[in-house]
């Protein structure tokens, strides 16, 4: 007489089970990813859970989901496991390379296509510095028809990540990738209508103290700055003029508690007009903006993408 075979757990049963051990590793949403997480390993739509929670699981179901759950229980971002995150309205490929798009990122993205919105060019020229993942390079040509970009990273890598998500928005041929550290490897004689940036700014000292999700498994590259955070800052706000046409505008998303620091940088360059400070979702400071002096200067053509290619 053969044993008998357990029966496998239905939608309902496994949602539950997996909640339970995702909340023991401190996830601020274990239902959520509990359900993100099956929908991935049935190949469904998680809104699809919510139709059939009597369904049972089949044994290779069980088991992908089991193995997507082991890895959450270690507090791998889901984005990570999942290979994949929503950004304003586009979804992205991400990996280690990369950090995860946040929605704090998505107020920087607004105030760019308003400032874009003001500067009365017909294909407005942005540059995006720390392009990661591509997001708000992507983000932007996506919800401007006629935008191009020039976005950079200091490593390949994330620029390969990158490549691969304009190549599936087909943005190819508005989107243009470059490695460089800041300004210092860009094409002599570029002008931009826009320059923005979401650059690393936490300190070494708040690295060790993030989550394990982030300090654990997102590039400490991207996140970390010396000088109290304010390293990428302090090269960006001074040099960026010379990189504007005149009356071009900055955008750089700031940690909620910099505020202060970071406008003191944009009055000491002298060459800013109009700063302003902009909250994301949650009330908190998320992005300084400012305008490049020479405003009342008639502003000249944006040099073409296409010279870069």
């Amino acid at each position: 007489m053969r044993p008998a075979v357990p029966p496998q757990p239905t939608v309902a049963e496994a949602l539950r089970t997996a909640t339970e051990t995702i909340e023991a590793a401190r996830s601020s949403s274990p239902r959520l990813d509990a359900e993100l997480l099956l929908a991935e390993a049935l190949g469904a739509r998680r809104e699809d859970l919510f139709a059939a929670p009597e369904r049972p699981l089949d044994r290779d179901e069980a088991a992908r989901y089991e193995t997507l759950v082991r890895r959450r229980q270690k507090q791998e971002p889901v984005a990570y496991i999942l290979g994949r995150r929503a950004f304003r309205t586009i979804e992205l490929e991400v990996t280690d390379n990369v950090l995860i798009p946040r929605p704090e990122t998505e107020t920087l993205v607004e105030v760019c296509l308003e400032k874009l919105a003001e500067c009365g060019v017909d294909e407005p020229f942005v540059l995006d510095i720390g392009t990661g993942s591509g997001n708000i390079a992507l983000a932007l040509a996506v919800e401007h028809p006629t935008v191009r970009v020039v976005a950079t990273d200091v490593h390949p890598a994330p620029l390969d990540v990158a490549r691969r998500n304009l190549r599936a928005l087909g943005l190819e041929d508005r989107v243009t990738l470059l490695v460089s550290d800041v300004f210092d490897d860009l094409p002599p004689g570029l002008r931009f209508d826009l320059i923005v940036s979401n650059p690393p700014y936490v300190t070494p000292d708040a690295l060790r103290r993030l989550r394990v999700e982030v300090r654990g498994f997102e590039p400490h590259v991207a996140l970390r700055a010396d000088e109290g955070g304010m390293e990428f800052y302090r090269r960006i706000v001074p040099q960026a003029p010379g990189w504007l046409d005149p009356g071009g505008w900055l955008a750089v998303e700031i940690a909620e508690h910099k505020a202060v620091e970071v406008i003191t940088e944009f009055v000491a360059a002298g060459r800013y007009e109009q700063i302003d400070v902009r909250d994301d979702l949650g009330g908190l400071p998320r992005v300084v903006v400012a305008r490049e002096r020479a405003a009342g200067v008639a502003p000249t053509p944006a040099a073409d993408a296409a010279d870069l290619d």
